[in-house]
């Protein structure tokens, strides 16, 4: 049957009608139900219209004030009061709410009093993140006063149902108006600002110039510090600021003051920069006593703490994953040991301390002496050489084949091992090479440790390294002491052999890493240098073995042995020379670049300046590719998804620094935060001061100062 076309236009405009209901109904879900007055329409507004599972969402007090009206900021200025917001909800948990976040307001003077006022169609927005899923319904009690010639308080209470997301949570119409408000709301301050005690405001900084700026003010968030409606005559020059604030007669400058301080340019567009004051004669005093604290005037006390740091650091190194291979060596030693006499025991820990110390002392020189003539030497700064870290994958290559038999590292006479004088020398190299291998792994405690060490009088920074090296060895010093320990030991048998040689692959295994480290550091062709080397390495360490083994059957002094010494030594030669000429024809890489993938972008000094002036959540992660426990953290905890989604799902820029090279901003990011070396993790949320994350990260460590 035909339907007549008056019946079929019919049906579709009832379709229509329906689909389009359907739709402005969700349009206007993010809106509650409109509360007007003759002054005002006040609602509370979403960016989303649906939420899904721990949803984060942005919910805000929409004023449409008629003309003439206005009400306030934080600060009221010289009269009025602040709105206030607070938000409950009905099928989820608030996890998280914000305080509001104010955009600029605009001055307004009247009868020698300054007001701070919002006029026309204002967001007050606030952050919210609810824990749950399903149909929420968010309840809402405002407070607000509205002025004209006369001042009227209102108040209202909101109800705003958002129904459970069908797939990805949508944004809905409502989001133009936060976008407005995030456009009105000040950017984090780049500049420094100082405010002396007769009210002089300094600002410092770049882009600051009389090219740039026109003319300036600053809105305190606190009342009761400035006459509000003093004129704040300005000065301006390249890179700085002045501005004459009038303080009131009976305030007391504080330590710090905030506000928000606006730029007008020629053109007369406004820039505002939120930003935390000091004050001047106590940052002066603060600069004094800091410099205090790394000179012989600091307490013993304070140095105490720094040597308890320096002592527990060292302690911690030996749970290090850098150190593993050679604490292996270490296991093995003790075996050894549990047979042998007290003295020989004691006498075995002491030339690993030795050894230990030793290298710390040595590298501390080194540290201390590169800072005095200017470097910007960190913690394992010397894994930023490609040279150095080939270096020691050969070492540890030829103590791998050691392990394995190839050769026996023997003392005295021509074709006489020296069990003894092999394990004296064996303690050293093995304290030395803990020191060495353990740099790229700055254990929790040893921040402060080092700091102090580089920054303080030299002797007592010797004596932080020296302190660092007692912790490290202590542990072997334990055992080798205490006889019931020692007694513990399984007796030496045939198995000491097997257990020898497998105590090897860990070495071979770092010798991979250290491959890949210096490859990341100067490009693949290293890895030729690197690998020839173990080859020719390889060849002097049997023949060196080959030699050792005839030796022992009488062949002492023949002709065979004699040339496979000479051409072990050959070998050695021909690596060190092609070692020295190949790091000289090295082109040195340009500073590895983290892919600006996602949410993760490589570190910028401006860019982390341009996203804090934006209000936007940084973690900044400081890593190196020879850094052990940076690779840790990211492989369990930062590059999993989950923490990738929860940094999505939070709009937290996650920003990655490589130190694999020198880099110079990294190096002065790190001295910023009295850091010499990596990892380095630091959190800054939208307009608060940043904090420094533990060293040893975990999911929850994440989430909880994020949260």
């Amino acid at each position: 049957m035909t339907l007549p076309s008056s019946r079929i236009f019919l049906v579709l405009f009832v379709i229509l009608m329906v689909f389009g209901w359907n739709e402005n109904q969700q349009a206007s879900a993010a809106e509650s139900a409109v509360v007007e007055s003759t002054h005002d329409k006040a609602s509370l507004v979403t960016d989303y219209d649906t939420v899904g599972a721990n949803q984060s969402l942005k919910v805000g007090l929409r004023l449409q004030l008629k003309p003439g009206w206005h009400t306030y900021w934080i600060n009221p200025g010289d009269a009025g009061d602040a709105p206030t917001l607070d938000i409950a909800a009905q099928g989820a948990t608030i996890e998280k709410s914000s305080n509001i976040i104010w955009p600029t307001p605009d001055r307004l003077s009247d009868s020698g009093l300054m007001s701070y006022v919002y006029m026309n169609d204002v967001l007050l927005p606030k952050n919210l993140t609810l824990q749950g899923a399903g149909l929420v319904t968010l309840k809402a009690h405002a407070e607000w006063l509205v002025c004209a010639q006369v001042c009227i308080p209102e108040h209202a209470d909101f109800i705003l149902e958002l129904p459970r997301a069908r797939g990805t949570p949508k944004l809905g119409r409502q989001e133009v108006l936060f976008n407005d408000a995030d456009k009105r709301t000040p950017r984090f301050s780049p500049f420094q600002a100082l405010i002396t005690s007769d009210g002089v405001l300094n600002i410092l900084g770049n882009g600051l110039s009389s090219k740039n700026v026109a003319d300036a003010w600053f809105m305190p968030e606190s009342g009761g510090i400035i006459e509000q409606n003093a004129p704040q005559k300005f000065s301006v020059k390249e890179k700085s600021l002045s501005l004459h604030l009038r303080l009131l007669k009976e305030s007391k400058l504080p330590k710090s003051l905030k506000g928000v301080l606006v730029l007008k340019d020629p053109a007369n567009v406004e820039a505002a920069f939120y930003i935390e004051v000091e004050n001047k004669e106590l940052y002066q005093s603060n600069i004094l006593e800091k410099q205090d604290t790394v000179s012989k005037q600091v307490s013993s006390k304070e140095w105490f703490h720094i040597f308890l740091f320096a002592f527990i650091g060292g302690l911690i190194l030996n749970l290090m994953p850098c150190v593993f291979p050679v604490l292996a060596m270490k296991a093995f030693s003790l075996v050894n040991l549990g047979s042998k006499g007290r003295d020989e025991q004691l006498k075995s820990a002491l030339y690993y301390t030795l050894g230990v110390v030793g290298s710390f002392v040595i590298l501390g020189i080194l540290m201390i002496g590169l800072r005095l003539v200017g470097s910007a030497a960190g913690w394992g700064f010397q894994f930023q050489s490609a040279g150095f870290v080939v270096s020691i994958c050969w070492l540890l290559f030829v103590m791998a084949l050691n392990l394995l038999g190839v050769f026996e590292i023997t003392s005295g006479a021509l074709g006489r091992v020296n069990p003894q004088a092999t394990g004296r020398l064996g303690d050293l190299i093995t304290g030395s090479l803990a020191v060495v291998v353990a740099t790229p792994c700055t254990a929790p405690f040893m921040g402060v440790a080092i700091a102090g060490a580089l920054s303080g009088p030299i002797l007592v920074g010797m004596l932080v390294f020296i302190f660092m090296g007692f912790g490290l060895a202590t542990p072997y010093i334990a055992i080798a002491s205490s006889p019931n320990i020692a007694r513990l030991m399984p007796k030496p048998g045939p198995w000491m052999g097997i257990l020898r040689q497998a105590l090897s692959f860990p070495l071979l295994a770092t010798c991979v890493w250290l491959l890949w480290v210096a490859v990341m550091e100067a490009g693949g062709n290293v890895l030729i240098v690197a690998a020839g080397g173990l080859v020719l390495l390889g060849l002097a360490a049997w023949l060196y073995g080959v030699a050792q083994q005839r030796m022992m059957r009488g062949g002492e002094g023949s002709l065979f042995v004699l040339m496979c010494r000479l051409i072990a030594v050959g070998c050695i030669v021909l690596c060190c020379v092609g070692l020295v000429k190949g790091v000289m024809a090295m082109e040195p890489l340009e500073q590895h670049v983290i892919k600006n993938e996602g949410n993760i972008q490589s570190f910028s000094p401006s860019k982390l300046a341009d996203l804090r002036a934006q209000g936007v959540p940084v973690l900044v992660d400081m890593t190196a590719s020879w850094c052990i426990t940076c690779m840790v953290n990211e492989q369990v905890v930062l590059d999993t998804p989950r923490i990738q989604q929860f940094l999505s799902d939070h709009h937290v820029v996650y920003m990655k620094g490589d130190w694999t090279n020198q880099d110079k901003n990294i190096s002065e990011f790190l001295k910023k935060y009295n850091r010499s070396g990596v990892p380095l993790y630091v959190y800054y949320p939208p307009y608060k001061k940043e904090v420094v994350l533990p060293q040893i990260l975990t999911s929850s460590i994440i989430q909880n100062y994020i949260h």
